[in-house]
């Protein structure tokens, strides 16, 4: 197992005005895939936030390969995010001044990782998601797909224990959005440990 909760609970507010967004969540994540799915409003971004460890929840745990992040320091919760965890957002949350590699290779050279090499592992995954030929192109010259796609690279280029994709295809037609998760599907199965010089 890779992450789990143990009685997961969220509450925003107190008294009767409480709103109880995770009450008592149990989950286990094993590699592969797992989808969240549920209306809107019914917790699966707290829920994402949670794991993450970019919320603290109410009550209950949270463990990466056992390790507990409601015992880390703000700081140790960082740098498991920049290293263990990857994330696609329904934005894209990419940085539009930077071409597509720089934008991949960002989470590696914030990390420490020197610039030509940090560029090499973003090409190589900017190939894994079908960009090969792209990466000197900025966002705004990136069709809505091919941006959600230089989103899905940078989420695998640190190799991460997980991926956290929130409604990545939200903000796509359904056409590009059933293609992005075909190739975040594809792109995570083959994303296996590489050797980076």
């Amino acid at each position: 197992m890779i992450l789990s909760a143990r009685n997961l609970v969220m509450t925003y507010g107190a008294g009767d005005a409480a709103a109880h967004a995770l009450a008592g969540v149990n989950l286990d994540v094993e590699p592969g895939s797992l989808a969240i799915m549920g209306p809107s409003g019914s917790g699966k971004t707290t829920l994402l936030h949670c794991l993450a460890g970019i919320q603290r929840p109410t009550g209950g745990s949270v463990r990466l390969r056992g390790a507990d992040l409601g015992t880390m320091s703000d700081r140790e919760r960082t740098a498991l995010r920049r290293r263990d965890f990857g994330f696609v957002f329904q934005s894209g949350q990419l940085v539009a001044e930077l071409p597509a590699n720089e934008n991949v290779a960002l989470p590696l050279m914030l990390d420490g990782m020197a610039h030509r090499a940090a560029i090499g592992r973003a090409d190589h995954c900017l190939t894994l998601v079908g960009l090969a030929g792209l990466e000197s192109r900025r966002p705004g010259q990136l069709s809505g797909g091919q941006a959600q796609r230089v989103a899905i690279a940078r989420a695998l280029v640190a190799e991460p224990a997980v991926v956290f994709a929130d409604e990545p295809t939200g903000a796509l037609d359904q056409n590009t959005g059933q293609e992005i998760m075909q190739v975040l599907a594809g792109a995570t199965s083959r994303a296996a440990p590489h050797s980076w010089s």
